[in-house]
């Protein structure tokens, strides 16, 4: 047997399922409990749709609108919310363990401007053939980029070697 397509939103008219509900009319008044019949019934006579609002209520209360406006309305509110909704990514930012001073500077402009923009930074240090056994200047080198940014940003994740990279995560304050 076909079951008929589930509608979302909220029910209204007759697929309000509970025999009485808590009544407010179009302006906002109390109407108090009635048959949902009747209610419908009324709601016809102004010319307008019986909406279930708060179906968790006992018993649920229902409000004389109209269907089309209320979802228009509803879903313009989703969209504004999604609209406001900040996603944060992760940047990152390379370096290797002798990087002059110049360069060194840019990179941090440019974590600045990252952390500004609400998003978190990824400093990969790669160490590249006898670096590798001078891991300290590593270190040494994420900890000076650490003080450099602690007013702004705080560390996520502490520096860690991952094969021949070190790795270390920020994320603003």
């Amino acid at each position: 047997m076909l079951q008929p397509p589930v509608k979302s939103g909220p029910r209204y008219n007759q697929l309000i399922q509970s025999d009485k509900v808590r009544v407010i009319d179009e302006n906002g008044e109390n109407l108090g409990v009635m048959y949902t019949r009747e209610a419908i019934e009324q709601a016809a006579e102004v010319g307008l749709d019986l909406v279930e609002v708060s179906p968790n209520a006992d018993p649920p209360v229902c409000k004389f609108l109209d269907v089309g406006k209320y979802r228009y309305e509803a879903q313009k509110k989703a969209n504004i919310a999604r609209k406001s909704q900040k996603t944060q990514e992760i940047k990152e930012i390379k370096m290797r363990p002798n990087i002059d001073d110049h360069d060194y500077d840019v990179k941090m402009r440019a974590m600045h401007k990252f952390i500004g923009e609400g998003d978190k930074v990824k400093v990969t240090l790669r160490f590249r053939g006898r670096e590798l056994s001078h891991q300290q200047l590593g270190m040494n080198l994420l900890r000076r980029v650490q003080e450099d940014i602690a007013e702004v940003a705080k560390v996520e994740a502490y520096p860690r070697m991952e094969g021949r990279q070190m790795l270390m995560v920020v994320s603003p304050k």
